[in-house]
């Protein structure tokens, strides 16, 4: 390849092009071309002058800004374009696209486990998913041991990429195969109507038959079938039909109008012109109030009360009634309207409400047949209940009664006044229902006065008189007092045994301690140079553990005993001592 053949490939390089362009961009233009650029400019905004062609053939607006047209030099285009404007295709997301991102879920209904398989669920068999993640119940033995009932593998389903339509499409993996059945159903209901509209045709053309005006009937039924082939729809309202007042009714439109009131009712606030009268609100059409409250007049008389007015006179609550039955009737499937079939209503709510008296005289009867008790289903008279009388009574000061019955005590379902062992009264302690009061409280039997539970009953015989009672008691109460100061007597005793105990080793213990201190100092004074660095070097290995350890881990030293360091355990101290300003320290700790 010669020199000139390189010369002239390297003129062709994109290189020199992009130089070239770069040079041309920052070549400082005449005035001249600075003024053409811009008559040309105002040429493409007023439309005198074709707009600029991009790559792609299509127009470039005059009216976007240059900064926006103009690409940059790093780029090498020389041309006009806005293709440096749009996304770059590397960076573009690959969206799936929405009639092909149907994907099949479910159970694989094809395929047949018989056998467990490496990696499956141990509970159910199925290699689609693990044990944690299996939604059948857990088995007592699993599919995996059992051998038997293994649960089908379930179709897998891909992590899509899906654009912002995607992820909001509300029909996708819809099967417009099952449309088929809305359909289907469609079609019978058109066929019904059609089978109804024939035999209403035939039962019409035999009536007009019969007839004598034949003729008239007829055409009448010619009328009919052709109404019927305008419109499907069997309800339509017939121009003929009385057509309720209020209303505007259009044959060619076939549409109703129904106005908001009827003309001839008289308006809310006209009523009452008074401006302080029951307030009237436009935009609700509602006055809640009674406009006639000022002038007094009764709610019965006044052709309207107010919108909070409920009438419950009359027929109102029956009306209310049988509308409660209405809507309660078509929830259960009946067709019942209060409105458009009042009547059958009617009917319906009488042969209802006998039937259920009917069916709960019936259960009542059968339920007291069963198990009896029509005695009591008579009702007592509430001054019974109450124990209200008319009888006349009257007592003296003392509770004695003077005029009328005395009132009957109502006796228990307990036996009483039974009394065991030949006892004749019963067992006594307070005045308050039983009887006389015994001596400090005590129970006892008011026949015999004896104490003991369950006695044998002694007659006369075993009673004493009130003073010999006390002095039993006296002299119980000062046995036990006497016997009470003896055991005081001997607690005192063992407690000051026990203090004086106390005392005496509380004073063996000092005198140990001021020997053992004496023992201390004196071997403090006797302690050598060599022990006392021996013992500082044995703290500071417990002092660099201790730091070493977590603060949670480290013992606490509050038994630890202080007292004045010794002159020698100074001096070990001083030679062990770290110095940080000594140059040589580091070697003397290595």
């Amino acid at each position: 390849m010669s020199h000139s053949d390189a010369e002239d490939g390297d003129s062709t390089s994109p290189k020199l092009d992009k130089d070239k362009i770069k040079a041309e961009e920052f070549r400082r233009k005449t005035k001249q071309e600075v003024r053409k650029e811009r008559e040309l400019d105002e040429a493409r905004k007023a439309g005198t002058a074709p707009a600029e062609v991009d790559e792609e053939g299509r127009d470039i607006n005059p009216h976007i800004p240059q900064f926006i047209v103009k690409a940059p030099w790093y780029l090498g285009i020389d041309k006009p374009t806005l293709k440096h404007q749009k996304p770059h295709e590397e960076k573009q997301k690959n969206f799936v696209d929405i009639e092909q991102e149907y994907v099949t879920k479910g159970i694989i209904k094809d395929k047949v486990i018989t056998k467990f398989r490496k990696g499956a669920c141990e509970n159910c068999g199925a290699v689609t998913h693990k044990r944690r993640d299996c939604l059948e119940r857990p088995r007592k033995i699993g599919a995996k041991y059992s051998g038997v009932g293994f649960g089908a593998d379930e179709y897998i389903v891909p992590d899509l990429e899906k654009s912002f339509e995607g992820k909001r499409d509300r029909w996708v993996g819809y099967d417009t195969s099952r449309y088929q059945e809305v359909i289907s159903d469609y079609e019978k209901l058109e066929l019904a109507k059609a089978k109804l509209k024939a035999e209403k045709l035939e039962k019409d053309v035999e009536l007009a038959e019969s007839s004598e005006k034949a003729k008239e009937q007829s055409e009448g039924v010619v009328a009919v079938i052709k109404d019927d082939e305008d419109s499907d729809d069997e309800f339509k309202v017939k121009d003929d039909q009385d057509i309720m007042t209020g209303t505007k009714w259009d044959s060619k439109q076939r549409m109703t109008v129904r106005n908001l009131r009827i003309r001839e009712d008289t308006a809310k606030y006209l009523y009452n012109l008074d401006p302080n009268s029951a307030y009237y609100d436009p935009k609700a059409r509602s006055m809640r109030e009674n406009p006639f409250a000022i002038q007094g007049k009764d709610v019965t008389d006044v052709p309207y009360a107010g919108d909070n007015f409920v009438r419950f006179s009359g027929d109102a609550s029956n009306i209310s009634s049988t509308q409660l039955f209405a809507w309660e009737s078509s929830e259960k499937g009946t067709d019942l309207h209060l409105q458009s079939e009042p009547t059958k209503l009617e009917l319906m709510k009488k042969h209802v409400d006998s039937k259920k008296v009917e069916l709960g005289d019936v259960q009542k009867n059968e339920i007291l047949a069963k198990y009896g008790g029509e005695e009591y289903l008579e009702a007592v008279p509430k001054s019974l209940l109450l124990a209200q009388t008319e009888t006349y009574t009257e007592y003296a000061q003392d509770g004695t009664l003077l005029r009328g019955k005395e009132a009957t005590v109502p006796k228990s379902i307990y036996p009483e006044d039974v009394y065991i062992n030949n006892h004749t009264q019963p067992v006594i302690r307070n005045s308050e229902c039983v009887g006389v009061l015994l001596p400090r409280g005590a129970w006892g039997y008011a026949c015999c006065h004896s104490f003991i539970k369950n006695s044998y009953c002694i007659g006369e015989s075993g009673k004493l008189p009130p003073i010999q009672f006390d002095t039993l008691l006296g002299s119980q109460d000062q046995v036990k007092v006497k016997s009470g100061e003896k055991k005081k007597e001997n607690k005192n005793k063992e407690e000051e045994e026990e203090k004086k105990k106390k005392k005496k080793s509380k004073k063996n213990k000092s005198k140990e301690k001021e020997q053992n201190s004496d023992d201390e100092t004196k071997e403090e004074k006797e302690l050598t140079l060599e022990e006392a660095l021996k013992r500082e070097e044995r703290q500071q290995r417990e002092a660099e553990e201790v730091l070493s350890r977590e603060e949670r881990k480290r013992k606490y030293n509050s038994m630890k005993e202080l007292k004045m360091p010794s002159e020698m355990e100074m001096e070990a101290y001083r030679i062990k001592r770290n110095r940080q300003d000594d140059p040589m320290a580091h070697f003397m700790q290595d």
